[in-house]
């Protein structure tokens, strides 16, 4: 009986295929949801909860966990094995349709992160400094370490979160339109194609 199962056992171990780097996870999809003007205990109820509980019941699912901090939440979405990562996208993708307008209006996102596993997440990188400087570090991020770093060779994507989103804002004052004559279909067109 020892040896048939030696003989077996040896049959076994010489058809086993063989990985040098096996994926351990199962298929999950990440969501990302940056809400840089609100406290954490506020993204957790009005950001995180509602993602958690759309995609609790989706199909396949197996289980949903999440991350709040400042300005971010992160809800990592675990399919069962063998579930096509491109099909777990399309699912979370539905849901995240039918959530995507009960969010509060200054949240950003909710986003599904690039297709990786816990063997492709190679770094992750912070950057500080004062409060006062939240948007110099965020265009920083985004414009120049953002670029230099997807021009290295084997970097497939790189997701700048938090900080504060630099934007401009056209003001308009009625009474200034009227003084000069300028509709506001034209100041809109003058906006759009400066």
């Amino acid at each position: 009986m020892a040896f048939l199962t030696l003989l077996i056992g040896v049959y076994v171990a010489l058809e086993l295929p063989v990985d040098v780097f096996p994926d351990l996870t199962a298929p999950t999809v990440t969501v990302l949801s940056d809400a840089h003007s609100m406290a954490p205990e506020e993204i957790e109820l009005l950001v995180t909860f509602p993602i958690e509980t759309a995609l609790n019941g989706a199909t396949g699912v197996r289980r949903v966990r999440s991350a709040t901090g400042i300005g971010i939440s992160v809800v990592w979405v675990e399919f069962d094995w063998g579930t096509d990562i491109y099909r777990a996208r399309q699912i979370v993708s539905e849901k995240l349709q039918l959530i995507s307008t009960t969010l509060p209006p200054d949240v950003i996102g909710p986003v599904m992160a690039p297709i990786t596993s816990i063997m492709g997440e190679i770094l992750l990188v912070g950057l500080t400094g004062p409060a006062d400087r939240l948007m110099e570090m965020r265009t920083l991020a985004d414009w120049t370490l953002r670029r230099r770093l997807l021009a290295l060779s084997g970097v497939s994507q790189v997701i700048p979160i938090g900080g504060e989103v630099r934007q401009y804002q056209v003001l308009l004052d009625p009474e200034l339109l009227r003084h000069y004559g300028i509709t506001l279909d034209q100041a809109i067109e003058a906006v759009e194609s400066s």
